[in-house]
This record gives structure tokens, C-alpha cells and sequence, in this order.
């Protein structure tokens, strides 16, 4: 089968360098595909559910944006920020949600609205790819 190199770095830390089958990112119109032999492009990604596969194994991250860049040879993911689902704090990201919904409610006057929106976002991604993704079946016989 055939495969492609997938690096995902931020600015602290390299997250991820595989040889893989398939990168789905939420890029900024939408869900973006990547299988080998994908066109050459250059897109920002938008917070969401990375998720990659490798043989019958299936990664789920978070991503809080950045860009995606597919050349030939790899697909390079410079990320603003990203976690693998076993590296995220339940507990920390259930209080960030209470925490931004909250704001939300109760808006006071110096609450920033779109960085507490943003927050909670990030949030429910994050509950999202640890609770349901973290034990997922591997695909296959």
C-alpha cells in the first residue's frame, strides 16, 4: 500500500513523523483528504479533528490551526498547537470548557466574547478526540 511522510511540529516540539496512508485535516473550507500522490497545495487549517492512518491504525489529534503544506514527497503540518488524544488532561479541558461557558453566560463587560467562543471551541475538540477517540478499534480483520 502505498504511503506518504506526515511531520507535524509546533513551535515547541515535534508531534508526529510517520510514513502514513491517509491525513484528514479541517482545513479552512472544510475537511481535507490526503491520500499519496495528492496535487501539491498550500492551506491554513482551522481548529478541529486531525486524524491519521496507518495500516489499519488510527490516530486521532487536536489541532488549534496553522497551515498544511502537501508537496510530493510529504505533507508538512505547522500547527499552532496539537496534541495526540492520550496527551490530553480531561479534567484541565472540562474546567476550560465550564470556564469559557461561563464567560459566555454571564458576559461581563471585559470579557473578550470571540477569545471566550475560540476558548470553548478548542475546549470541546479537545473532550471530543480524548473521550471518543482514545480507544478506538483498529480498523480491519
Amino acid at each position: 500500500m502505498a504511503t506518504l511522510r506526515l511531520e507535524i511540529t509546533t513551535a515547541e516540539r515535534q508531534v508526529f513523523v510517520d510514513d502514513v496512508n491517509l491525513v484528514v485535516a479541517p482545513g479552512i473550507e472544510g475537511q481535507l483528504g490526503i491520500l499519496p500522490h495528492h496535487a501539491p497545495l498550500m492551506t491554513m487549517l482551522q481548529p478541529g479533528e486531525l486524524l491519521v492512518r496507518k495500516d489499519s491504525e488510527e490516530t486521532y489529534m487536536t489541532i488549534t490551526g496553522g497551515f498544511l503544506e502537501v508537496r510530493p514527497d510529504k505533507v508538512i503540518v505547522l500547527a499552532d498547537a496539537c496534541e495526540r488524544a492520550e496527551e490530553i488532561d480531561i479534567a484541565r479541558a472540562e474546567e476550560a470548557k465550564h470556564r469559557a461557558e461561563e464567560r459566555l453566560k454571564t458576559r461581563p463587560s471585559e470579557i473578550d466574547t470571540a477569545r471566550a467562543e475560540a476558548a470553548l471551541r478548542r475546549s470541546l475538540i479537545r473532550l471530543k478526540v480524548a473521550g471518543t477517540r482514545r480507544r478506538k478499534p483498529k480498523l480491519g480483520p
